[in-house]
């Protein structure tokens, strides 16, 4: 057995026991893939940790940045209260449409709002609501970016909210200091301003799995 399979077994396992798909989130995978998304959405390991973190925070704004076919928005909207919302920034309308059906399928669509178009329009829109501050952010998008996503997760968010980075190992690349990759460059951005920002503290984790050698970061908001 490869070591990518062996990860894939091990995978197989956790979600079998710990974090089963039912119909719903099965729909949105097969959905994606019928529609030819790309194949990037998290595990359903890692949409149950999103749950779970979003469930500890007692989360009842929530922010993602990244909708893609919508399977990790249904795992974040349903840790949220009835009252509850979830808006969903996604960049591509072919995306957005995938899963707006699948997000209703699972009968959250009273809980969430997908807006269409680049999320740094959209982000600059949502702070000129003057909505609640959101609970927790997930961040899940273009890396490039992954800098001025944390920004504006800065001024949405109030202390004690969670900003999580998805997708911050790049297969190890994020340790190449030389690199001039813009994926890379973004998220080694996003890090050290997480490392070196006075409104946070925060941490990140290498992994594996059925998505390869990646990882995630986490970062509290202090005040």
């Amino acid at each position: 057995m490869s070591e990518s399979q062996l990860w894939d077994a091990v995978d197989d396992y956790f979600t079998t026991h710990l974090s089963p798909d039912d119909e719903a989130l099965q729909a949105a995978l097969r959905d994606s893939e019928a529609a030819e998304l790309p194949h990037v959405a998290v595990t359903a390991p890692q949409g149950k940790l999103l749950h779970l973190l979003a469930v500890t925070q007692g989360a009842r704004n929530i922010l993602e940045i990244g909708t893609l076919g919508g399977y990790s928005t249904i795992w974040l909207a349903r840790a949220l209260p009835a009252d509850g919302r979830l808006v969903s920034l996604e960049y591509s309308p072919k995306h957005a449409e995938v899963a707006a059906r699948n997000i209703a399928r699972a009968g959250l669509e009273k809980l969430v709002d997908v807006r269409v178009g680049p999320a740094l329009d959209s982000l600059p829109h949502l702070a000129d609501e003057n909505q609640a501050p959101f609970d927790l952010v997930f961040i899940d998008a273009d890396k490039a970016n992954n800098i001025h996503y944390v920004e504006w997760a800065l001024k949405l968010t109030s202390a004690g909210s969670l900003i999580i980075v998805d997708n911050v190992v790049r297969g190890g690349r994020v340790a190449d200091a030389d690199s001039t990759a813009a994926d890379v460059r973004g998220t080694r951005a996003a890090i050290e301003l997480i490392g070196s920002h006075p409104r946070l503290s925060g941490t990140a984790i290498q992994t594996v799995g059925s998505k390869g050698y990646d990882g995630f970061a986490l970062a509290r908001v202090l005040a």
